[in-house]
């Protein structure tokens, strides 16, 4: 298959031209839904035109430059990140749960000179600014564009209130000129290594992913005809180029769900709405299902169903169809690839597998020598096509070992071509563990584990989990006397909660090689 450069429309030349043409085209109808609060997309229009002209008035932002946004399901995420690209900045999407180690490690990397932040997560960046070059602060609360009386307060950062009323006192400069392959944001990963790395998503890597997601849906996403329940995170690379980028730009009506940790409060929120599209994961479809409030919402309209992130169990399937009446579609993808590299096609779901290749993308099954397999024979996923990254930020050696020669991104993932041409999953080359569909790095845990005095060396493996997918258990070996308590106590200090080990064995000896590396396998085995 000969592979598009890109699925651009015509006329489009950044996603600031992008979105900018679908709030005029859906200006009337609603965008958004969080926290009892309403937007429409003229709305939502106005308001990051203020942030954009805040951006780069008031802040002297340069097209190009970096923005941190922390924040969780709330309208100001959205707000901020078009106002970002309508400034022609680089979005740095960024987790709220993250600790000060790890906000430290992404702002430095990406060199943010601007953040976005939820005012009760500042104590965490208060402990690391004076070691980033973050010149800039925006706080907010999750209720102030809903409340303004509660906007916080502080010294030196302006709140999101006193940010769009000042950028709207101030006409929107003209976009400079950006290059479809500029850098339009960047995704941090782990990649196929231990080492948080930035995927550089160019304007066109993500707008032509928007192009391809929606023309896979085809019929069954119809211009602004559609209600979407959006649990995920938007700083995840499946919420943010699928819900908030290409479901926006048929004019959907995204539901935000700040926090799907509290089944209640989500089933409370989309209870009043005759839901269209429902974007999830496997763990939601379980957890859901199985939560006697959720039977009682209206399934009525619910005709499409997405799962991404993490593997697609049968259990789910089953369970959610059982209590909606509706198919799950899976797809397949990563931050590298935008995300979206495979997706089934709705209403024609071949379960067990990932279904073809989106338009325009390449899917290759290669050997250990780089060769393409044969259909049915496994090996390495690799992926080439207009969506796939432009390398890891500011990390040639890195974006070498995962670019072929001949432009694939090798994904780390064990699959097979079917007879059908749909993709099947079948491992993963690495030992990267998925929790929740968040990717769970070992190097990264073993490292912390190994910064506790009485550690004397860690491993970490995944283990199936009926509620997550898998959890990450560590075993270690000491060199004094400590309870298990104390070593989860020390990992919560430095880690987001989903990478905080479930289980803690000590071990006399971990099992290693000859040449002393640590035997994960073993562990497994």
């Amino acid at each position: 298959m000969s592979t598009p450069s890109t699925f651009v429309p015509s006329g489009v030349n950044s996603i600031g031209d992008f979105v900018e043409g679908f709030f005029k085209e859906h200006a009337e109808v609603s965008a958004y839904t969080a926290i009892g609060q309403t937007y429409t997309y003229a709305q939502i229009d106005s308001a990051s035109a203020s942030f954009a002209s805040y951006c780069l008035n008031e802040m002297q932002l340069s097209p190009g430059d970096r923005i941190a946004i922390q924040l969780p399901n709330v309208l100001q995420n959205p707000i901020a990140v078009y106002g970002a690209f309508r400034a022609g900045l680089v979005v740095v999407n960024t987790n709220p749960l993250y600790t000060p180690r790890e906000m430290k490690h992404q702002f430095n990397d990406s060199g943010a000179k601007a953040l976005v932040i939820l005012a009760d997560f500042l104590p965490k960046y208060d402990e690391i600014a004076a070691d980033v070059g973050i010149e800039r602060v925006i706080i907010t609360s999750a209720t102030e564009l809903l409340m303004p009386n509660t906007a916080p307060t502080h010294d030196t950062h302006a709140n999101f209130t006193t940010v769009l009323e000042q950028g709207a006192a101030q006409p929107l400069p003209a976009r400079p000129a950006i290059d479809m392959h500029d850098v339009a944001a960047l995704q941090y990963t782990g990649g196929t290594t231990g080492v948080s790395k930035g995927a550089a998503l160019t304007h066109s890597n993500i707008i032509s992913n928007c192009v391809q997601t929606i023309t896979r849906l085809g019929d069954n996403f119809e211009s602004q005809a559609e209600v979407v329940v959006c649990p995920l995170p938007l700083y995840h690379i499946y919420a943010f180029t699928v819900c908030m980028l290409a479901f926006a730009s048929r004019g959907a009506h995204v539901l935000l769900i700040p926090n799907p940790r509290d089944p209640d409060a989500f089933i409370a929120a989309i209870k009043p709405h005759q839901f269209t599209t429902f974007a999830g994961i496997n763990t939601l479809f379980v957890g859901l299902s199985s939560h006697p409030d959720f039977k009682t919402c209206d399934f009525s309209k619910l005709k499409l169903t997405i799962s991404g992130g993490t593997a697609l169990t049968t259990g789910a399937v089953d369970a959610w169809k059982s209590v909606t009446g509706c198919d799950i579609t899976e797809g397949y993808g990563l931050s590298e690839t935008a995300p979206v590299a495979a997706f089934n096609q709705a209403g024609n779901e071949q379960y067990g597998t990932v279904g073809l290749p989106v338009d325009g993308t390449d899917i290759a099954i290669l050997a250990e020598d780089g060769s393409h397999q044969p259909d049915g024979e496994a090996g390495e996923i690799a992926v080439r096509g207009p969506q796939v990254m432009a390398g890891y930020w500011q990390r040639p050696e890195a974006t070498a070992e995962v670019m072929t020669a001949d432009g694939y991104f090798k994904t780390g993932d064990v699959g097979v071509i079917l007879p059908n041409g749909c993709i099947k999953i079948v491992d993963r080359l690495k030992d990267m563990i998925i929790v929740s569909g968040f990717n769970v790095y070992p190097n990264e845990i073993e490292d912390v584990l190994t910064q506790h005095p009485a550690i004397l060396e860690a491993a970490v493996i995944g283990k199936p989990d009926d509620h997550s997918g898998e959890r990450v258990c560590a075993y270690v070996s000491l060199n004094s006397e400590i309870d298990t308590a104390d070593i989860e106590a020390h990992c919560r200090k430095l880690l987001t909660a989903y990478k905080v080990p479930k289980e803690i064995h000590v071990m006399d000896e971990l099992p290693k090689s000859s040449v002393g590396k640590l035997l994960r396998r073993m562990l497994r085995d």
